[in-house]
């Protein structure tokens, strides 16, 4: 039986400099083995296919005599840390075992074995540090009692609620359920800028058993007794002296967004596992922004609001069909019997407003700006590094011919000294960057990393007003979006069609539906009438107009409409799916929504 899994990303308070450098510490020691470990299997790879006669012979006895098994690949990242010297100061073995368990699966079995597509990943690759994000941590046992290692969250909802309650909240209010049914816009904490780190619990237990003289038995406590505010602790290596890594959590202090608190954190039973991740912020100290994502064993959390209108939508009996392409998504359902009794054509036509369009180019001209800011800083930081640019040198010539002594040119404006071959002569990490170098990029990266999560939420929104009007089954083409970004490049960034599709087969789903792809190669909606009639076309030519039955209108809404009629023998196989609804002129009121002219 599948498992409903969901995740909650809690902000970490690393304020202390003692605290912080621990964990850059952390994230640097693990960053070691995970670069170790690819290197291992890149060169482990290599070896493999070298081996022809072994692999022919016998591929798996080959594979686990180099190692690339999951067992070897732990094996391989406990010999990097018992020869280190250094590591067990930072890590434990369960950090370890699991990140050799991460690099198996994305970089290992990727590439040795193909997916369900029958494709098979390239030749493992060294990552960079800028790109470590994610240290994985290990799943919570939910049959032993407090077997839990690596990052464990320890606190309640209700202590962090004692803890850092606002002193305007009704007293009256004393528990995270009397909260989370408060009306938005009532301050619940009062967590200061520097949260403070919570001890450990000390004294005696009782663990509930008496002794044979009937006192009751005690022990010592431990952070399992913690019941205050909420906080990830790492226990730290196993040659640590500084004991146990304490990272508190701040909360949202607004009452709107306490039901999903209460959702995902006020089930201690629940929680399965906590993954430390990073992102770049170059407003905090370091550069680096540190957050807990908590995994659970529940689904995730859907306000009532959201539950009503995905029931409205379950209840439309309808399917429709999806166009989607470089400069906007068309979508056209009909009533499941595609009678017209049964309810009418509605067609939408999703596209980039004007304020839209404006708001992209402006980030782009921002993200333009901050690349050559970059590039400026890394040539005047390296000027030995560049030769001089063709204005630049032409200046130097007229200087030298004029007679005056020649001038530095500071920041170097041409190609990058390199040797006959082209290949530079000294590479780029090598170079020495400036504090203002190492600053924007970091707001480089937090720009791009909130420009991702505005598309997200942009598609999240079209999804869901999608649903609500075409209904929750929907049929749309199979068609490989990478093909579109090597043709049109970033035109595409203004619709994001393959971000758009996927966020509307997630609503699909959410809303008890599902989102059917059909191949184009047995389908060709783009180049066929409802009449059956082929009507060839071109990627410039935007009408449709059918000599046979006269249909004229939107060629992507037309398509969208016949998407809408395919039937799939195997809904898993898209090259299954055939055209229906055609023989036939269409009927009056597909002409009154698809027609035009």
């Amino acid at each position: 039986m599948d498992i409903e899994l969901a995740v909650i990303r809690l902000p970490l308070d690393v304020h202390d400099p003692a605290t912080r450098h621990r964990t850059e510490d952390l994230f640097s020691a693990m960053w070691s083995v995970k670069r170790a470990l690819q290197r291992d299997v890149r060169d482990a790879v290599d070896a493999y296919w070298a081996g022809d006669v072994r692999r022919d012979t016998d591929a798996k006895a080959w594979r686990l005599e180099l190692g690339l098994s999951r067992e070897g690949m732990e094996r391989r990242a406990y010999r990097h840390m018992e020869k280190s010297q250094h590591l067990a100061h930072h890590l434990t073995k369960a950090l370890v075992m699991h990140q050799a368990d991460e690099v198996f699966e994305t970089a290992v079995s990727r590439h040795l074995f193909p997916d369900s597509s029958g494709c098979r990943f390239g030749r493992p690759k060294v990552g960079r540090w800028w790109d470590y994000t994610r240290i994985p941590g290990r799943a919570r046992s939910h049959t032993t009692s407090r077997k839990w290692e690596t990052f464990r969250l320890h606190g309640t909802l209700a202590g962090h609620l004692d803890a850092y309650r606002h002193r305007s909240l009704d007293r009256t209010v004393t528990t995270p359920e009397q909260v989370a049914e408060l009306p938005a816009g009532i301050a619940v904490l009062a967590q200061p800028r520097h949260l403070p780190t919570p001890m450990r619990p000390s004294g005696r237990v009782e663990t509930g058993e008496v002794t044979a003289k009937k006192t009751p038995k005690t022990r010592a406590a431990t952070w399992w007794d913690h019941t205050g505010p909420l906080a990830v602790v790492f226990t730290g290596g196993a040659d640590s002296r500084r004991g146990a890594l304490v990272l508190p959590v701040r909360l949202p202090s607004g009452s709107g967004r306490w039901p999903r608190l209460m959702h995902f954190l006020n089930s201690p039973d629940s929680w399965h596992k906590t993954d430390l991740v990073r992102r770049r912020d170059a407003s905090a100290p370091g550069g680096w922004a540190y957050e807990a994502h908590l995994m659970v064993l529940a689904g995730g959390y859907a306000s009532p609001a959201t539950k009503a209108r995905r029931q409205a939508a379950a209840a439309r009996e309808r399917v429709g069909g999806i166009d989607g392409n470089v400069s906007n998504l068309s979508v056209v359902s009909f009533p499941h019997t595609f009678a017209p009794a049964d309810g009418g054509v509605e067609a939408t036509r999703i596209a980039p407003s004007d304020a839209e369009l404006a708001a992209l180019a402006k980030a782009r001209r921002k993200d333009r700006g901050r690349k050559r800011a970059l590039d400026r800083s890394r040539r005047a930081s390296n000027s030995g590094q560049y030769q001089p640019s063709k204005r630049q040198q032409a200046r130097a010539d007229r200087r030298q011919a004029a007679g005056p002594p020649a001038r530095t040119v500071e920041t170097p404006g041409g190609a990058r000294a390199a040797n006959k071959a082209g290949v530079p002569k000294r590479a780029y990490r090598r170079d020495s960057l400036s504090a203002g170098y190492r600053f924007n990029r970091a707001r480089l990266a937090e720009a791009a990393a909130t420009q991702a999560a505005a598309k997200d939420h942009r598609a999240r929104r079209i999804a869901e007003e999608i649903i609500s009007g075409h209904g929750a089954n929907l049929v749309v083409e199979d068609c490989d979006i990478r093909t579109w970004y090597r043709r049109w490049g970033k035109a595409l960034q203004a619709t994001t069609p393959g971000r758009l599709i996927a966020a509307i087969g997630r609503e699909c789903e959410k809303t008890g539906g599902r989102m059917l792809r059909a191949s184009t190669f047995t389908t060709k909606l783009s180049q066929t009438c409802f009449c059956g009639e082929k009507v060839a076309k071109t990627l410039a030519d935007r009408i449709h107009a059918c000599p046979a039955c006269g249909l004229t209108g939107d060629r992507d809404k037309v398509s969208a409409a016949l998407c809408a009629h395919v039937h799939l023998t195997d809904p898993e196989d898209p090259s299954t799916a055939g055209r229906g609804g055609g023989g036939g002129p269409p009927q009056p009121h597909i002409f009154a929504v698809l027609g035009r002219g």
